[in-house]
């Protein structure tokens, strides 16, 4: 078997404040991180003892989660396993990177968020290019607010030429572009007008549900975190029989990790064996 998880445990506390963010600066209780540790643990016990197949894992945390040493870990020991093809986590990238030597930098993948109200460009710039230097594969965004176009260019004009650069649309408010904005912003990241939309997805066939899963701290299965609706649990004895093709039940898809799996959208042509990590063919 072939699947892709996007696992999202409990963690739920993050060390930045965007004003934005539901999570910011949420502090967790020692119980509440030894639960998020044990069910991180869970997950890779059972990752580990699915050696005939192959797979890769996204974490998504609400939050921060490699300020935590058992995330690091978890990707550590993930990129040592055989038949798990890659390991990656969306990070802001704030914290030490020493954990990398534990790593196999040939499955690991990073997908680095810069936050410009939190953290200055120069030190997250150190950041990414230490990653470069290392060898280890990742991607670098930031949110399209109007008021940080000017960060977002010179982010781009300061990053690597071989690092993709993604602008995540703000698409909380309609008509929030003008179009001399999105044709500046796709200057800089030509997938921006993909991001840029809402993509109808309702009864379109998506490979979320079948090669491509959501997985919280329990095991509960999902299509995707846009679909609240359980298909299984992961440690399940069956639990491969609820991996079947399913038309999507919302109206829409907005966000990258769900409408990229889109048939329709044939984005797994753009971004190979870079889904995972938002990085599309042609970067190293």
């Amino acid at each position: 078997m072939n699947l892709s998880i996007l696992y999202r445990g409990p963690l739920s506390s993050c060390n930045y404040g965007c004003d934005y963010c539901p999570f910011a600066k949420r502090i967790e209780t020692v119980s509440e991180l030894a639960h998020d540790r044990a069910c991180l643990e869970r997950f890779l016990a059972w990752v580990g003892g699915r050696s005939a197949d192959s797979i890769g894992v996204l974490f998504t945390p609400w939050g921060e989660a490699l300020v935590r040493r058992w995330y690091q870990d978890a990707l550590a020991s993930l990129t040592r396993t055989p038949h798990v093809r890659k390991a990656a986590i969306q990070t802001n990238l704030s914290c030490k990177l020493d954990w990398l030597d534990a790593c196999d930098a040939a499955r690991l993948a990073l997908w680095c968020t810069f936050h410009p109200t939190e953290t200055t460009r120069e030190r997250f710039l150190a950041k990414c290019h230490e990653l470069h230097a290392r060898g280890v594969r990742f991607s670098v965004g930031v949110v399209g607010l109007k008021e940080h176009f000017a960060e977002i260019a010179d982010l781009r004009r300061e990053l690597p030429a071989d690092v993709y650069l993604w602008v995540n649309a703000y698409k909380r408010h309609p008509d929030y572009y003008t179009s001399e904005m999105v044709e500046t912003l796709t200057r800089l990241d030509p997938m921006f007008p993909v991001n840029n939309k809402c993509h109808r997805s309702r009864g379109e066939p998506c490979r979320a549900g079948t090669t491509v899963v959501s997985v919280d701290g329990d095991g509960t299965i999902r299509r995707c975190h846009f679909i609240r609706e359980p298909i299984g649990n992961l440690y399940a004895p069956d639990f491969e029989s609820c991996l079947v093709e399913r038309p999507c039940t919302n109206d829409n898809c907005g966000c990258h990790i769900g409408y990229v799996h889109l048939d329709r959208l044939r984005l797994y042509e753009t971004f190979g064996d870079g889904v995972l990590e938002r990085v599309p063919v042609g970067y190293p």
